[in-house]
């Protein structure tokens, strides 16, 4: 019988993504995502909320986008698969962590206006002017979005 490891989350940044390389130039990126489900008790009626946290690695380009792009408290959507990583502490203990390996990330929220675009958006080219595409972005910036 076929498996299937395949996780969906759509969370907001708990921090700016921290970026590194490998030897081989390999980016790769990792952010904490919050995801929050909001519940109502019975037998109050209180609004109660809890937060689960995910640590997330993404490679190579989409890596490169993730370190450009995303801040703290960016909402974002991703597909990816679970991994488990075995490791030992420097008392000799087995440690696991679990890690979500993104295979793609959409940005969400607004686009930012004009007055929170940055001064690279902000300078308009006529259509006669070929854009740059070393100064033209990829991908719309998210606004910032303040967490939880």
């Amino acid at each position: 019988m076929p498996s299937l490891n395949r996780v969906t989350l759509i969370g907001h940044l708990g921090a700016d993504p921290e970026l590194r390389t490998t030897p081989n130039r390999e980016t790769i990126a990792t952010i904490r995502l919050a995801t929050t489900e909001t519940s109502r008790d019975k037998t109050t009626g209180a609004r109660k909320e809890s937060t689960e946290w995910h640590r997330v690695i993404f490679f190579g380009r989409l890596a490169e986008v993730v370190g450009d792009y995303l801040r703290k408290g960016a909402a974002i959507y991703l597909d990816g698969r679970i991994q488990t990583r075995k490791w030992q502490d420097q008392a000799g203990q087995d440690r696991y962590t679990v890690e979500i390996i993104a295979s793609e990330m959409q940005m969400l929220g607004a686009r930012p206006s004009a007055n929170d675009a940055p001064a690279v958006q902000a300078e308009r080219r006529t259509p006669s002017t070929p854009a740059d595409p070393v100064t033209t972005p990829t991908i719309d910036e998210v606004a910032p979005i303040e967490p939880f």
